[in-house]
């Protein structure tokens, strides 16, 4: 008698072990899949992954998180940059020329930055009297002296200075070049044509030298 109730506490424990066994395995199946359907672990090949691969190439940015790409086929809106002396420049002020807006980080960023505006400034074609390369910095102009004196080249540039919050107006301080999102421009350049049209946006996170593309880009306008 005590045998077959021996053997009946067995099976039962027998039959309690493989439900738990079932039930645990089907737990981790359902977590299994509910994890890899999972917003956060959704293909790297999502918009946003998409978008910085192509923000990466450094040709024009489309930005879903400012206006920027809506400037393009549209007249440069109403802005004030200052010279060194205080000489007012607005939009009117570049028309009658292909116009290079080049907006960025300024000092704090040497070199590319830099080289960049060093470059515009010893370059003969975006110094005529149909072109013309101006660069735009957020700092203010009696800093920006330090720059010169470090770099000498960048006396040559034609450099005006955002006081009034230009760069964020048109959009350029979340755009993928920017390491300080929010409060600096990138390595953004602005083409304007003769009237004043805003013809290209050119986002480059890799903060290269464009003096030839942005030339080729110009001729273009011209044909």
């Amino acid at each position: 008698m005590h045998s077959l109730n021996n053997l009946k506490i067995m099976n039962n424990k027998k039959f309690s072990l493989g439900t738990v066994s079932i039930i645990a395995i089907s737990v981790l199946v359902f977590g299994y899949f509910l994890f890899k359907t999972s917003p956060q672990t959704a293909s790297p090949q999502s918009p946003q992954a998409v978008d910085s691969m192509h923000s990466a190439q450094g040709n024009v940015v489309a930005n879903n998180d400012n206006q920027a790409d809506l400037l393009v086929g549209k007249p440069l809106p109403d802005i004030q940059l200052v010279d060194k002396d205080g000489k007012v420049y607005t939009a009117e002020s570049f028309k009658g020329k292909n116009t290079v807006l080049f907006f960025n980080e300024g000092l704090m960023c040497y070199p590319a930055c830099w080289n960049q505006i060093a470059g515009f400034g010893s370059d003969a074609r975006f110094n005529s009297d149909t072109v013309q390369a101006i660069s735009v910095v957020m700092d203010p102009s009696k800093d920006w002296q330090r720059a010169i004196e470090k770099m000498p080249e960048l006396a040559k540039a034609k450099t005006l200075f955002d006081v009034g919050g230009v760069s964020g107006k048109l959009g350029l301080l979340t755009l993928p070049s920017s390491m300080h999102r929010g409060s600096l421009p990138g390595h953004t350049y602005v083409l304007v044509d003769k009237g004043g049209i805003v013809r290209e946006m050119r986002d480059d996170p890799n903060m290269a030298m464009a003096n030839d593309v942005l030339a080729s880009k110009i001729a273009g306008l011209n044909e």
